[in-house]
């Protein structure tokens, strides 16, 4: 027998709201939901907007929780930073989700709205280009799309003027085999990060010791982890574009899945994987 509707206010949950911050309130709510403007009328475009915006906020939290990562490496608090990577792997886990979603579209869906888009494309995305910059996959050529926006300009540039997350643990890695003396690789600022045999020898002597180095291996790990998440993120982005449209070229003017193919050779932490056929 089905009773009385439900009252959570008889469970002494609050309904009133005049004078009280409620959730809508915390959250913005009002502003986030009001920022989807679909330009054509086609049924799947506030798909595409919505996929693309959400992506947008994950990447905002991954920008934060590595930065806030290199900071924990900076003044040795090696837990906090284990903790923030694991987190990083797991918001790319979630990235990677979403081009599931994003898959149910199909070419015959995207083209009803795609000629709205114009010159606009995901290769734009300054947070992406953050991410990379953080990590280490440095490319001065890369700040040209974001020129005409002068403080993420400004953003980027910055973060090319100090050392990545790979290479403060490169320094960390080296001054905890050698000492504060040790001979730290110069920090590749504004270049891609490009595989040295010193360092591959350092984390080779990490992993043939774990006991001696546990702390050290168990971060080689967790980048090794995040670079498998961020490299299956790339692999499925390459996947969705082609079962999408193909081999046509993209909005922003790339030669599209081409491109992005391209774009899975990149290595973030070479070393820990070259030296991987070595052990």
């Amino acid at each position: 027998m089905t009773g009385p509707a439900y009252d959570p206010e008889r469970d002494g949950a609050r309904v009133h709201f005049k004078d009280a911050m409620s959730y809508g309130d915390y959250l913005h709510l009002d502003g986030v939901l009001d920022k989807q403007h679909p330009i054509s009328t086609a049924h799947d475009e506030l798909l595409f907007i919505i996929q693309h915006q959400t992506s947008e906020l994950w990447m905002k939290l991954a920008i934060h929780e590595m930065g806030a990562a290199r900071d924990a490496l900076m003044s040795g608090d090696m837990s906090h930073m284990f903790k923030m990577l694991a987190r990083v792997a797991r918001i790319f886990e979630q990235l990677n989700s979403a081009w599931d979603v994003l898959r149910t579209m199909t070419p015959a869906d995207y083209t009803t709205f795609r000629e709205t888009l114009g010159p606009s494309s995901g290769f734009q995305s300054h947070q992406y280009r953050m991410i990379e910059y953080i990590l280490g996959n440095r490319n001065p050529n890369m700040l040209k799309p974001h020129a005409h926006v002068p403080h993420m300009h400004d953003m980027l540039a910055a973060e090319l003027a100090r050392p990545s997350l790979y290479d403060e643990v490169v320094r960390h890695l080296f001054v905890t085999i050698d000492g504060p003396g040790a001979g730290v690789p110069e920090a590749q600022l504004t270049t891609p990060h490009v595989a040295d045999p010193a360092i591959q020898a350092k984390w080779k002597l990490v992993y043939e010791n774990v006991d001696s180095y546990w702390t050290l291996y168990e971060l080689a790990e967790k980048l090794v982890d995040l670079e498998d998440y961020f490299r299956r993120w790339r692999f499925n982005h390459v996947t969705t574009v082609e079962r999408i449209i193909g081999f046509k070229r993209g909005t922003g003017g790339t030669s599209g899945v081409q491109y992005l193919r391209r774009m899975l050779e990149v290595e973030l932490f070479p070393e820990l994987w070259h030296l991987r056929g070595e052990l």
